[in-house]
């Protein structure tokens, strides 16, 4: 960012702030070389180049995000740094994200140097504690201190990481010398690793075992019917557990191929109940992700006290995709109570009691069920209001904010530290800092009125993402305008009233893409407020008319508007006017949503149901948070109540791309 920029956006964060912080900030305007330097340490830091930071260091005093600067100096030599510097640094930024960020980094280098009296005397102090690593470690020096029984812990906090971890490995390995118990927690592990293709799980867990079979579970990751072939496989030490994770693993590559397998008759005499239901519920999970008929029969072979969480969930998903009612209240049934409890699956257990509901209780239970989640806030608590037979409206306000609150907001220094940093572009520093500020900093986070100042304090300043991010996680009615927010409003309106499409749909989607954040990239370069890859840009760009459009112009607010909201027109009228299939579609490319509506002689399906089993998380998540989103939008707009059953619609078989258009979206 030009320091010209900058300036013009420390004008503004300075009049949302207190007087003693924009003279702060005014001082920072009068020194930039301060906050040049700050962001060439930020780039030295990358490249761990410690002779640099420490050469720019001296040239950062004074500037308000000093305390980033001192943090990534030391930071890049702490393996090396005297305890005494540490200490000192403790002490100068005392209180700030910066100190616990380092204490943070310190305790893993404690833990994996097992030096555990100075880890017992950091640990108390840690207050963002979020990291699991540092978790086990600090169940470990416990355990090694005094005996305390940590199994539990362990296995809930190991078993619920996605990728391998040194702490609780450390700790499982400490308990497994000393509880056989935990071979089997370390078996679970792996099958976790192996189900969702992370190989170094699965590795990491049975080498702590025995490290002479992470050999066999790299020859199965790589080829798992060649070792259920090789007839010495049957002689071999530990086959039953190594043959579960060669069949997991033929299940994630072929849930058809695995079902074969796992029935041959040495399979079925040498594994537990416990251990076919498991391959069974990875062979269902796979299925239902490939929209497979066949999935609630593969669910149905597993006994459900024996499945993860996880299978539980495409069991239910799968089962409402074909019917299947009383298969959704037995999946969701055995689900943990967390997850049970989650609105996702209190408004399917809702719906399939009152599909099967033969008795008045079991008609009560559905709407109390319903009843406890119903808002205007998420997508199922708005469907749950509308299954109680009402519509989504705009909540009232809430009290206004005191000039009190207000003023504790603008004193903040970790806010006020965050939206510096974010307005001179260091946006990933200042995202930590306000998300530590306002979450971590203290035990529980914010309180919900202060929350919703440091939300009014993002909005003033035009930090669109932190007002959203900090409004969403209050749980007192909050002011919509603020929760949902409208920048370029103007802009908006014009070009979708000139296109023909739903504003709210469009801001929706903005939401979800970009949080209005203009110079948004994507980890796979996606630009913009609307996130259009430079592909999809330049294809538009000609379907709409814009002939002098360059790469370059993608973050422009104009063009990339023009271009955003002519794509997804297109896509639209692509999907018949489909919103959960055009937004599917802008999220995970057209084509994928065309093999998700299914084949020829599928059910059509209510737009929520297929909506839950889109495949991709990230793809299931989007879409139903874009239709929520644009729910609420609308309700703002036009100041009427609305339905997002409506918007969702029903999704079927038929293909309805327009012939004018092809088949050619990008």
């Amino acid at each position: 960012m030009q320091f010209s920029a900058i300036l013009t956006s420390i004008a503004l964060l300075g009049a949302t702030l207190s007087p003693s912080i924009s003279s702060a900030l005014a001082q920072g305007r009068d020194n930039t070389l301060a906050d040049q330097a700050v962001m060439d340490m930020a780039q030295a830091y990358k490249q761990r180049d410690k002779r640099k930071l420490a050469a720019l260091l001296p040239q950062a005093r004074g500037s308000l995000l000093e305390p980033w600067a001192a943090y990534w100096e030391i930071s890049a030599r702490l393996d090396e740094a005297p305890v005494r510097e540490i200490q000192e640094f403790m002490t100068r930024y005392s209180g700030s994200y910066q100190e616990d960020k380092l204490r943070n980094e310190w305790l893993l280098k404690m833990g994996r140097d097992r030096d555990w009296a100075s880890f017992n005397r950091e640990y108390p102090k840690f207050r963002m504690n979020d990291d699991r690593s540092v978790r086990c470690y600090g169940l470990l020096a416990d355990y090694l201190s005094s005996g305390t029984d940590i199994k539990s812990q362990v296995q809930s906090t190991w078993l619920s990481l996605k990728d391998a971890d040194e702490g609780c490995a450390s700790a499982a390995e400490q308990l497994l010398k000393d509880h056989s118990v935990m071979a089997q927690v370390a078996w679970v592990r792996a099958r976790l690793g192996m189900e969702n293709d992370r190989l170094r799980v699965a590795t990491q867990a049975v080498g702590l075992l025995n490290p002479s079979w992470v050999k066999t579970v790299n020859a199965i990751y790589l080829n798992p019917g060649k070792y259920l072939n090789d007839k010495l496989t049957a002689l071999r030490p530990q086959t039953r557990e190594l043959v579960s994770l060669a069949l997991i693993r033929q299940a994630y590559l072929d849930p058809e191929e695995a079902a074969v397998e796992v029935e041959k008759l040495r399979w079925r005499a040498q594994l537990t109940k416990e251990e076919r239901s498991w391959i069974y519920g990875v062979i269902g999970k796979r299925a239902a992700q490939k929209l497979s008929n066949d999935a609630p029969n593969y669910f149905a072979k597993a006994q459900v006290q024996h499945l993860h969480e996880d299978h539980l969930a495409w069991m239910a998903r799968a089962a409402l995709r074909t019917g299947r009612w009383n298969q959704v209240t037995e999946a969701i049934a055995a689900m943990p109570d967390s997850l049970r409890q989650d609105p996702t699956w209190v408004y399917w257990r809702a719906r399939a009691l009152m599909i099967q509901a033969q008795t008045e209780s079991a008609r009560a239970e559905s709407l109390r069920l319903l009843e406890s989640i119903a808002s205007p806030r998420g997508f199922y608590e708005q469907l749950a209001l509308e299954e109680l037979g009402q519509r989504i409206t705009t909540p009232p306000r809430p009290e206004p904010l005191t000039s009190e609150e207000r003023e504790a907001a603008r004193q903040n220094q970790g806010l006020a530290r965050a939206l510096y940093a974010i307005q001179i572009g260091m946006r990933s520093e200042g995202v930590r800092e306000w998300n530590y500020s306002t979450n971590l900093h203290v035990r529980g986070g914010l309180d919900d009125r202060s929350m919703l100042a440091a939300a009014d304090l993002a909005c003033r300043a035009e930090v669109w993402d932190r007002c959203i991010n900090s409004s969403e996680r209050t749980k007192i009615s909050t002011d919509q305008e603020q929760r949902f927010p409208m920048p370029f409003k103007a802009a908006v309106l014009a070009r979708t009233k000139q296109i023909g499409l739903d504003p709210a749909f469009v801001y929706g989607l903005i939401r979800q893409e970009s949080r209005f954040i203009m110079d948004a990239q994507s980890h796979v370069g996606a630009s913009g407020l609307m996130q259009v890859m430079p592909a999809t840009a330049k294809w538009t760009a000609k379907k709409i008319g814009l002939t002098d459009f360059r790469a370059s112009d993608i973050n422009d607010r104009d063009t990339n508007i023009a271009i955003g909201t002519g794509y997804l027109k297109l896509v639209l009228d692509n999907f018949g006017g489909s919103m959960p299939m055009a937004a599917a579609a802008y999220n995970a490319g057209p084509n994928r949503p065309r093999m998700w509506r299914g084949q020829d002689g599928a059910a059509t399906l209510e737009g929520a149901i297929w909506a839950e089993n889109v495949p991709f998380t990230e793809t299931r998540d989007y879409v139903k948070k874009v239709l929520s989103n644009a729910t609420n939008y609308a309700a703002l707009i036009t100041g009427q109540s609305q339905s997002l059953k409506a918007r969702l619609g029903t999704v079927g078989p038929k293909e309805s791309a327009s012939p004018e258009l092809g088949l050619d979206l990008p």
